[in-house]
């Protein structure tokens, strides 16, 4: 909405009062108190089930994918029952918390959310998430996708496997991943000529194995460590030398263990060295063979799922599995970039379910703002072309080549700006309503400030008028 300015300057009998939103005034809503919100945010609660249900009814049909993730978001305000300490993704251990799980279609737009205590663990969200869809939603056939925090081996077994109508698509854990290679599944012949192979196991019975190799990540997680073994030896060195000094060397096991147990959790690398203490002596040496066996994982991952050959190949359930991204980008922008669901200050376990609501429902605005407004945002608008360049769905996101036009010159090809959606925004919000009074004549009205092209183009886009 734009922003009003109530103007009475004392010489010509007009001045200024700015900044004042008519969104009351638009939607006719005249003056609103604070119990009067609490009771629109109650009234909108009681309606989530249905708002929901239309949601999924216009969004999720026929066959298809569901993808779910869990978040958190820490506590502010007086304590409710949802209200606990636990496992919090925003490293803020101190303050009690709430979880929230979203629930999004294919594209990532969100279909409906749900509120558990804080010291939900993420499968125990997911098992109540697959209760609800089947129950609530009357879906005859879902694949969930979820990461391998969620959708574990237990909860495959207890809640997924042998429903009927109910697949899955998540990815193992690096202990599922180490011992297939043990078991001489994986190895690096398989990927001489692809970067994805499938493969079966004994240990997950029904599902498709398919293990993928980054090239890229691998050759980077291979630096990242070796510079953290060369920071550890760096670290190291100076106390095995100290132990050997001619004046006042360092002695007793303790004290030299209290020295290199600093340095071990520093670069937490204590897997990989040979630590050899006594009382007047202290060596080290790397671990060849347990480096080696780590370096057999470098940029490997396996993605698991129930649903066969003929219905989806193996390329596509990894890049369906790496399509979680876009529920990662719904929280990043509900939490923090652009809706800031934080801080909560509610106290009722109502309210604080009825603040997530609304923000879901916020989100779900975005996300269709942006998908019109690609034209002029850093989004890619042509991932189709961008898809059809890549070599391999293992390989690395690239961006179309208007995408890179975009983000060299700043452009659109008409010559618009291009922004990020927050910025846009602000752009938008220089649109003022003004008031004008004229003391002298008594009269008073209103005037918009004139939209620029680019505004213009933005509503234009939007299909919004002024």
């Amino acid at each position: 909405m734009p922003k009003s300015s109530e103007c009475r300057e004392k010489q010509h009998g007009l001045g200024s009062e700015t900044a004042q939103s008519t969104l009351c005034e638009e939607l006719r809503l005249g003056k609103v108190d604070v119990h009067e919100l609490y009771a629109a945010m109650d009234w909108l609660l009681e309606r989530q089930t249905r708002i929901e249900g239309k949601l999924a009814k216009k969004h999720l049909t026929g066959g298809l994918l569901v993808l779910f993730d869990v978040s958190s978001s820490y506590y502010t305000g007086r304590k409710s029952t949802l209200v606990r300490h636990g496992y919090s993704r925003d490293h803020r251990s101190d303050r009690p918390q709430i979880v929230y799980g979203l629930l999004c279609d294919p594209e990532g737009r969100p279909i409906a959310v749900e509120v558990f205590p804080g010291n939900t663990a993420d499968p125990k969200a997911f098992t109540k998430i697959v209760e609800r869809i089947r129950k609530r939603f009357g879906i005859e056939r879902v694949v969930f996708v979820g990461d391998r925090g969620m959708i574990t081996s237990a909860r495959i077994h207890e809640d997924l496997r042998d429903v009927d109508g109910l697949d899955w698509i998540s990815a193992l854990r690096s202990e599922g991943i180490r011992k297939l290679v043990d078991a001489k599944l994986i190895q690096r012949s398989l990927f001489d000529e692809y970067d994805l192979a499938e493969i079966v196991s004994e240990d997950f019975p029904g599902e498709r194995l398919i293990v993928c190799r980054n090239p890229i990540l691998a050759d980077e997680r291979a630096r990242k460590r070796e510079e953290l073994l060369q920071a550890t030896e760096r670290k190291l060195e100076p106390i095995r030398l100290a132990t050997k000094r001619k004046t006042n060397p360092l002695r007793d096991r303790k004290n030299i263990g209290i020295r290199v147990g600093k340095v071990i959790g520093k670069y937490k690398m204590e897997k990989h060295f040979e630590l050899t203490i006594t009382d007047d002596s202290f060596t080290y040496a790397r671990r060849a063979e347990n480096i080696a066996a780590e370096a057999m994982l470098d940029g490997l991952y396996v993605v698991r799922t129930s649903v066969v050959t003929e219905v989806m190949a193996a390329d596509r359930v990894v890049q369906t599995y790496k399509s979680l991204s876009r529920v990662e980008r719904a929280f990043r922008s509900m939490k923090t970039v652009d809706l800031q669901l934080r801080p909560i200050y509610h106290h009722k376990d109502d309210r604080i379910r009825s603040h997530v609501f609304v923000c879901m429902l916020a989100y779900y605005v975005e996300w269709h703002m942006r998908e019109r407004l690609k034209e002029v945002l850093f989004d890619d608008c042509d991932r189709e072309a961008a898809q059809a360049t890549r070599s391999s769905v293992v390989a690395p996101s690239i961006r179309s080549e208007t995408a890179k036009r975009k983000d060299a010159t700043r452009r659109t090809a008409t010559g618009h700006p291009v922004q990020s959606f927050q910025d846009l925004l602000k752009d938008m919000a220089t649109i003022t309503r003004n008031r004008i009074r004229i003391a002298e004549y008594g009269a008073e009205y209103n005037k918009l400030t004139t939209p620029t092209d680019h505004q213009r183009h933005v509503l234009g886009l939007l299909e919004a008028k002024l």
